[in-house]
């Protein structure tokens, strides 16, 4: 991964070093600089349109519009006004000229989230303009030439839609020319006390408060969490802790999620980049370390030394559990 790339993605707000990022951002890397359509699989809070962002501000349209679109959240009936625009007098309530998502991102990049929320005769229209390049605003007879990259996202299986007959499949070829998935936090664990720390500095400047400090306990309980919602119910428990905190120090107890681990001393837990002394004269990267040796170990031997079974224990993949024990030289 490139310097630029790194220094973009900080910049964008995808905060982490894990293998399972790193290897999403060699994708990146490799998509960016193109016009090709690029599919981003990923539960919901992963942050999908960070990635897009991060892919049209390290391609050639970085200077143009990028103009993201919530495909659930548009009414049935208004999505091809919202989309292709339309022409004052055209229907009732068209009381003057409106541009449609596709002119707004003229040059630029047009970013389909939940594209699995498009009701089929949506598609049709969807997939023509991508292959045409044109539009036609409602009331209008002329068609409008456009210049929109296509990136889309979605926590549903697409091809699996496709086989239920609710997606189309020739429009999942068009958008799916290239296939990205973007981790769960709980595949990336490692990457939690800088998010975090991350998510504190933008969230105190929002209340215009003073950062407040995790304490190492806290970080125990955020690393041994589940997170259905991933960096959004992260963002979400850190918001609320930063309201119930006391003596600027966030401890377990604040962040109000259950710690299905052993609970360890409440000493203070500082901020990842300063690399200051958590726990036993240790850096914090050791520390992490320390964690992580020890639960792979019991999850092997919970798994009697099944490394597959050993990963789902842990709630990562197996390349991941790999790359674990390569990395902390686990034989």
């Amino acid at each position: 991964m490139n310097k630029h790339l790194n220094q973009l993605k900080e910049k964008i707000g995808i905060i982490g070093q894990s293998q399972s990022m790193y290897d999403v951002l060699e994708i990146v890397d490799t998509a960016a600089p193109t016009n090709i359509s690029v599919l981003i699989y990923g539960e919901s809070g992963t942050g999908k349109e960070l990635v897009a962002k991060l892919i049209h501000h390290k391609g050639p349209r970085a200077d143009s519009p990028f103009v993201p679109v919530n495909c659930g959240a548009i009414p049935s009936e208004l999505m091809e006004s919202e989309f292709f625009g339309h022409k004052k007098g055209s229907f009732t309530g068209a009381i003057h000229d409106k541009k449609g998502l596709f002119q707004l991102a003229e040059n630029g990049t047009l970013f389909l989230d939940e594209i699995a929320e498009l009701p089929l005769h949506m598609q049709v229209k969807l997939l023509r303009a991508i292959q045409e390049k044109t539009i036609r605003p409602i009331g209008s007879d002329k068609e409008i030439t456009i210049n929109v990259r296509i990136l889309s996202a979605s926590h549903r299986n697409l091809l699996e839609l496709v086989e239920q007959d609710l997606f189309r499949q020739d429009l999942f070829y068009r958008i799916n020319v290239i296939e990205l998935k973007v981790p769960s936090l709980k595949e990336r664990i490692e990457d939690i006390p800088r998010i975090a720390d991350y998510l504190l500095i933008q969230l105190a400047g929002l209340h215009a408060v003073e950062k407040p400090q995790l304490t190492s306990n806290a970080l125990k309980t955020l690393m041994a969490y589940n997170f259905p919602g991933n960096i959004r119910e992260l963002e979400n428990i850190l918001e609320r802790a930063i309201t119930l905190c006391a003596d600027k120090q966030i401890r377990s107890q604040d962040l109000n999620i259950i710690q299905p681990s052993s609970q360890a001393s409440d000493t203070q837990f500082s901020s990842p980049e300063s690399q200051l002394k958590a726990r036993n004269n240790q850096t914090l990267d050791e520390y992490l370390e320390e964690i992580e040796t020890t639960e792979i170990h019991k999850a092997l031997e919970q798994a009697q030394g099944n490394k597959t079974q050993a990963a789902k224990l842990l709630g990562i993949s197996f390349r991941a559990m790999r790359y674990k024990l390569k990395k902390l030289n686990i034989d």
